[in-house]
Parts: C-alpha cells; sequence; structure tokens
C-alpha cells in the first residue's frame, strides 16, 4: 500500500519532505494506517487526538490507545478535550456538525501554533464514494459528483487512493490493532446507512461497484474542470461591479447581471446557480429567482449574507450588513459615519458656489443645528434646488433611475427641524439654496 499512497501524494502534490505535517488520528483503523504509511514514506509528522467524549468509556480509550501507539512510534502526540454536547446545544448544530468545527478548528490552530504545513485526514475511497451517493439522494450539480478532493487548503487526505478493505488488510499484514467505534456500526445516520447497507448491496451486485464509481468521480473532476472554465469565460463577460453613487453610504460594492446578457448564454439558470452559489443562496432560490427574471422591479432575495434586487431587467447582489442609524452634527468639526465615510462641517464668507457631487454649499442662515445625517426614511419629502412644490426623496430617486440596491443605504442631512437640507450626492434642498442675500456660507463635506 506504501507505493500505491506515494504515487497518490506524487501526482497531487499532497506533502513535501522538509516540512512537518499533522496527522489527525482518532485510532480508528483509516487513521492509524494514515500516521503509519507516513512514517514509513518518511514524512516528518505529529499526531493530534480530539476526545469529544460522546461515547463513554470508548472515548478515553481511544485517546489511551494513541497515546500508546504514538509512544511506541516514538510520534510526538497533541491531545484535546471538548464538550462537544455543550457546544452543539450553545451553537444550535448537530452533534455531528459541533464535532466537526471543533476538530477543524482546533487541528488549524495547532497547525499555524507548530509552524506545520498541512493537516493529514484518513478519507478513504469508500468515504468519498459514501459522500458522492449522499449528494445523489439529496440532489446536487456537477460539484457534488467529484466525492471529496485529495486536498482543501492545508487539509489533505493521502489515503483517496485505497478502499477500507485494502486499509485493513495492510494493518493486518503488519500485526498492527486498532480500536473500532461502535457509533459507526448503527444505522442511525444516512452516511451509516449507506456504509452499512447499500454498499454490500451494490458490492454484492458487481463487486467493483464501489471502485467504478470512484473512477466516475475522476471522470467527472475531468470534466469539471472544462465545466469550471466554460462558467468562468461566460460570467465574465456579463459580471460587472458596481460602486455606490455619492451620498449611498453602502460602500462594500455590489455586482450585477443583465438579464439579457444571461439569458443569452447556453444554460441561463446554470450560470445563474454558479454566479449566485458563493453568495450563499441555495438551488431552490435560484429556481425562483429564474423562473422571476421576467418579474417587475421591486422583486428580491435574501440569503445569510446577501440580497439579490430584480431591478429594470438587471440582477443585482449586494452584501447584507447593518448601517448606522444616524448621526448628530452639533457644530463644525469632521464627523466619521462609517469607517471609510466622513462628513466635514466648515462656516466660511465664501459665497461661491459648490459644482461638486459630495460638497454642498448653503446659506448659513437658514439653517439651525444640530443637523443629522441619517438613511432615507418611507415618507421622506422635499423640494428639490429649482422645482416648485415638494416630492418624496423616493420618487426623486426613481426619477433619476437610481437603483433598489442604492436606494436602502442614500443618506440625507436634516435640520433640527427634521427638514431634508440635502439628499448626498443629488441635490439639495430649494429654501436652503445660496442667494445674493446671503452673508454666511455653511458647507457640508463628504470625505471617503
Amino acid at each position: 500500500m506504501n507505493s500505491v499512497v506515494a504515487d497518490f501524494i506524487a501526482k497531487h502534490q499532497l506533502l513535501s519532505r522538509d516540512v512537518l505535517h499533522i496527522v489527525a488520528l482518532s485510532g480508528g483503523a483509516d487513521s492509524v494506517a494514515l500516521l503509519l504509511v507516513l512514517k514509513q514514506l518518511g514524512y516528518r509528522i505529529e499526531a493530534a487526538h480530539c476526545n469529544f467524549h460522546l461515547r463513554g468509556e470508548e472515548s478515553d480509550r481511544d485517546e489511551a490507545f494513541v497515546c500508546q501507539l504514538c509512544e511506541a512510534q516514538n510520534i510526538p502526540i497533541h491531545r484535546v478535550h471538548f464538550d462537544t454536547k455543550e457546544y452543539a446545544t450553545l451553537h444550535k448544530v448537530s452533534i455531528e456538525m459541533a464535532a466537526r468545527e471543533l476538530r477543524y478548528r482546533y487541528f488549524e490552530q495547532l497547525r499555524q501554533d507548530l509552524g506545520a504545513d498541512t493537516i493529514c485526514v484518513a478519507h478513504h475511497r469508500d468515504d468519498a464514494v459514501e459522500t458522492l451517493l449522499m449528494n445523489l439522494m439529496y440532489g446536487t450539480g456537477i460539484h457534488g459528483l467529484t466525492g471529496i478532493r485529495p486536498k482543501n487548503g492545508a487539509v489533505v487526505r493521502p489515503l483517496l487512493c485505497v478502499s477500507r478493505s485494502e486499509i485493513e488488510e495492510y494493518l493486518h499484514s503488519i500485526g498492527q490493532n486498532y480500536v473500532i467505534d461502535s457509533t459507526n456500526t448503527v444505522d442511525d445516520v444516512l452516511r451509516n446507512k449507506i456504509r452499512l447497507h447499500l454498499i454490500p448491496l451494490m458490492q454484492q451486485i458487481l463487486p467493483k461497484s464501489s471502485e467504478n464509481i470512484a473512477k466516475t468521480a475522476d471522470n467527472i473532476k475531468e470534466v469539471e474542470a472544462v465545466y469550471d472554465d466554460a462558467i468562468r469565460s461566460g460570467l465574465s463577460g456579463i459580471v460587472k461591479t458596481l460602486r455606490p453613487a455619492i451620498g449611498a453610504s453602502d460602500q462594500h460594492g455590489a455586482v450585477c447581471v443583465a438579464i439579457d446578457d444571461l439569458q443569452a448564454l447556453p444554460s441561463s439558470e446554470c450560470f445563474l446557480f454558479e454566479w449566485l452559489r458563493p453568495y450563499g443562496f441555495t438551488s431552490a432560490q435560484v429556481l425562483q429567482i429564474a423562473e422571476s427574471l421576467g418579474a417587475p422591479s421591486g422583486k428580491t432575495y435574501s440569503s445569510t449574507t446577501h440580497v439579490l434586487y430584480i431591478d429594470r431587467g438587471t440582477l443585482i447582489v449586494a452584501p447584507v450588513y447593518q448601517l448606522p442609524s444616524s448621526l448628530v452634527i452639533p457644530e463644525e468639526g469632521v464627523y466619521k459615519f462609517l469607517d471609510n465615510l466622513k462628513f466635514r462641517i466648515t462656516i466660511s464668507d465664501d459665497l461661491s458656489v459648490s459644482k461638486s457631487d459630495d460638497c454642498i454649499t448653503i446659506d448659513k442662515a437658514v439653517v439651525e443645528f444640530p443637523l443629522t445625517v441619517r438613511i432615507i426614511q418611507s415618507g421622506d419629502h422635499f423640494q428639490p434646488f429649482g422645482m416648485n412644490g415638494s416630492k418624496l426623496v423616493s420618487d426623486y430617486l426613481t426619477d433619476k433611475k437610481v437603483s433598489l440596491w442604492a436606494k436602502r443605504s442614500q443618506m440625507v442631512v436634516t435640520d433640527k427641524k427634521g427638514e431634508v437640507v440635502w439628499l448626498v450626492g443629488h441635490r439639495i434642498a430649494h429654501p436652503f439654496r445660496i442667494t445674493p442675500a446671503t452673508k454666511s456660507v455653511l458647507r457640508i463635506e463628504v470625505m471617503f
């Protein structure tokens, strides 16, 4: 088995010989084989063991076993204990997810502390087959048909080239024992049901079924590379980055796609899914969005991190974040509204009128402090400079074809009476303009 693993490591460039590697060691057959193979191949390794305290005496038995094994092999070992049930309750996740989060967080911190290069975990070919079958059962796209990747960041999986039976045969051949996790023999979760019932039945029907599925996953990886390149190429020509207009306090940026451009692609739904997947939108949401491409402006969809707007034939995706409620300005000075956005207030006798979108000059005599900077609210209205009569701010922005995305973070400056003095980045209110009677000017400037 050593030569097979060595070839796999070389093919995927998983490990270097001149650096330290951490081996995740549970005590089961897979991790024990990984530890011994890497040692025999001459890699510099240290072991890490997590005691999740989920199986009573069995958990302590596993810890004692890995300590004895590492002592016998002269391999340094690092141990950590977790109250996994408390973590799961606190974070409202399953026990399985809690153990995963705790495990990988600890491994990564240990890797950084030791200056190690990788974290080696013992997933094997059967694990990859189980993952693929689970994804098929739940429903998946092309990325879900590739099983488990040999490398994901600092995590590497050198045993994906061998099966569970090959691992057990290897350990038997060298007389090495290992511990058995009793929870793996209970069909209480989907992965165990697949492992204990479905795969044995498949092997009965066709002895090489698991091996063939693994080969298919490898083939799909090659197809995936072509697919990803086509997706990148198609989206690069139509996805545009938006920058907020001056006065829209959203400085995080957003991206957009013209619906006509999207529909001109070979499979608009496929491209839509791949575009939206990194922003946390689910396949079900993508299907709803695809069916709503002809909907009028104003429809929105939300993931946990982003919002999608359908606006004037365009799909706009912008991040979700909490804007400040308001900023009170009592007098002259510089005031921070956001980390990268400030307001500077000055008073002068210079009566020249500012022509800049990010700076206004108004009649000081008709403005009363304190001023307030805030996001627009429903019902806000003002008399735009040069116009007769009042107008709703939302209507004014609509007339100016300001997107729904930019509207949500559009700022106004109001005076002590709550009247809109400036629709920031757009227009001042007519009553505050400089006139021949003006003697002193109040200057309000946005600083980025």
